[in-house]
């Protein structure tokens, strides 16, 4: 260390023109180590066999899923978007990226940008600044579950601090799990806004890797249904007998809450959302939509035979059979293609809340990556998820207010000054929490639609406790997996029941909470989170199932936006000078 400080001392008094010339050396040598990962998607609508059903869907480059972007800490992704739907906008949302000092790229349609319009091209350029998995998809009207949408797998950088604590010799598999419908976004969007409401329903499949089977004899014998259809063969994922695997997991469904599994395989969850989580094993796997995760698992089952991958409806009442795919052993004597022996696995319970609970509440930071919370809050936000009717139409509100998105995207209009674009009064930041009852049907009769949203204070630490109600009908109440946008929060606890303020934040832990940008609230229970508003831009908060922020659940925040950069002429191209929308 002497001899270190000695050295420092002699530079301290060198040259500065030496000074200069080393740090010029460094700064290269660090752009050097970074790289550029260039994409050109085009979007376009193809027929495809998900499910064996032939059925139209929106492809990148003609496929979906879409392509997995892979990049390593620290480089910068450019995705040239090409929008060949001809009738249709387009919107790509990076999930789980930041987009430090990019806020434009982030995605979202009336929030960050305008659409991409009929023939028309965009640029998306990020950096991706931290290791982990994630995904993409759609964020215009319910595209995501038309098949616009796909994995993002950084690696850590040569040397980082974030380096995997944990090892594994077997390579890496992705599994991306989703629902799927044989009805079209246009008609779900439709029913939902319909008078009375038609709802979306149970999706006809679960797909793993875009891939799923529909029981074609259930249909008409004149249907577009192909069982040996190629698009349709299960998945197949190889594993050396011995070694050990990463699966990178994530979950794009439009509605269902997932429960996965590999059978005869337990797994180690290391990974959640980017973040490395205290190793802890499970049988199966509670996924949420706009969860990821990564677990272990060890090749050390009977090579001879193959092994389901299961993924299961919990949380809601399960309408859809269980999406599969194949775990097969390299020297086995059974065909990789061979379905296994056995039924496929069929999950917990799907109603059993106090199991799924028990998962979240083990999902803790990894001791040697936590990072402890500030210690309190400059502001606290409760927002009440409830069932209305507004104009005789079923919506989801926050506090009353059904979420709506501005024609004029809030960063053009915010960094622009078109305050007339977009309701200036803020939503209530609070509710009746003290008599408010959770397990009961309310009318809410005041309900109301809205754009406002809420301005935050540059730097400060912001607590939101989410809580879950009953809906409509009685006693009913549905797993929502909130997304921020913009930033990983630290998920500081759930309960059960109406939130007390008074009392539960005692309950917090602060010690190792994991930080993630997904986290389920579950049927009638609370989840508070806490996040620093240091993100110049302006961020959409929200379930993640399609049709709920469809129908309103969410909101917006809004965080140094004076401290934002000059925006892209091309996220503008549907506002006007006068602020209006072509």
């Amino acid at each position: 260390m002497r001899g270190g400080g000695a050295m420092e001392s002699s530079l301290l008094g060198a040259n500065p023109r030496l000074l200069c010339c080393l740090f010029l050396l460094w700064a290269l040598a660090a752009v050097a180590e970074a790289k550029t990962v260039h994409k050109q998607w085009d979007i376009s609508y193809q027929f495809t066999h998900s499910d064996c059903v032939r059925k139209l869907a929106v492809t990148i480059n003609g496929r979906t899923p879409g392509p997995t972007i892979r990049a390593v800490q620290g480089d910068t992704v450019v995705v040239t978007v090409k929008n060949l739907l001809m009738t249709e906008n387009v919107a790509i949302h990076w999930h789980g990226i930041r987009q430090l000092g990019t806020p434009w790229a982030d995605g979202t349609e009336g929030v960050t940008q305008c659409p991409i319009l009929p023939g028309d091209a965009f640029e998306y350029r990020f950096v991706v600044d931290r290791p982990g998995t994630y995904m993409y998809h759609a964020h215009y009207g319910m595209q995501r579950s038309a098949g616009l949408n796909g994995m993002i797998v950084v690696a850590a950088a040569p040397g980082s601090a974030d380096a995997e604590p944990f090892a594994y010799d077997g390579g890496e598999h992705e599994v991306l799990l989703n629902d799927w419908w044989h009805k079209s976004t246009y008609e779900q969007a439709a029913g939902l806004a319909a008078v009375p409401i038609v709802w979306v329903g149970e999706p006809q499949s679960l797909l793993i890797n875009g891939r799923g089977r529909y029981n074609c004899s259930a249909m008409a014998p004149d249907a577009a249904c192909n069982a040996t259809h190629p698009e349709c063969a299960a998945q197949v994922f190889a594993v050396v007998p011995g070694r050990t695997y990463r699966f990178r997991i994530a979950s794009v469904t439009s509605l269902s809450a997932l429960n996965f599994e590999i059978e005869g395989h337990e797994m180690t969850v290391v990974e959640t959302d980017g973040h490395y989580v205290k190793p802890f094993v499970v049988k199966n796997l509670n996924i949420y939509s706009g969860e990821t995760y990564s677990v272990l698992i060890k090749a050390d089952q009977d090579p001879n035979r193959n092994y389901w991958l299961a993924s299961n409806v919990v949380s809601r009442k399960p309408g859809t059979p269980t999406g599969t795919a194949v775990l097969s052993y390299y020297g086995g004597r059974s065909s990789p293609r061979a379905p296994p022996p056995t039924a496929p696995p069929a999950g917990p319970a799907w109603n059993d809340s106090a199991y799924r609970i028990r998962q979240s509440l083990a999902t803790v930071a990894h001791p040697e990556h936590a990072h402890p919370p500030p210690p309190r809050a400059d502001r606290t936000i409760l927002l009440l998820n409830s069932q209305n009717k507004i104009d005789g139409r079923i919506k989801w509100a926050i506090n009353n207010v059904s979420f709506t998105l501005p024609h004029t995207p809030y960063l053009v209009a915010l960094k622009h000054g078109l305050l007339g674009a977009f309701d200036q009064c803020p939503p209530p930041e609070t509710y009746n929490h003290t008599g408010y009852d959770v397990y009961g049907v309310q009318a809410n009769p005041n309900a109301t639609t809205s754009d406002g949203l809420y301005r935050l204070a540059f730097g400060s630490v912001v607590d939101v406790v989410l809580q879950n109600a009953n809906m409509l009908a009685p006693n009913n109440s549905e797993t929502h997996p909130w997304h921020l946008h913009g930033h990983d929060f630290w998920t500081l606890g759930y309960g059960v029941g109406r939130f007390d303020p008074a009392v539960h934040p005692a309950t917090y832990n602060l010690r190792d909470p994991v930080m993630k940008n997904t986290v389920a609230v579950h049927p009638f229970g609370w989840t508070a989170l806490r996040f620093r508003a240091d993100n110049p831009g302006v961020w959409a908060f929200h379930c993640h199932i399609e049709a709920h922020f469809f129908m309103g659940m969410g909101v917006a925040f809004e965080e140094g936006i004076e401290r934002v950069g000059d925006l892209p002429e091309e996220i503008r191209r549907c506002v006007s000078t006068k602020g209006g929308h072509h």
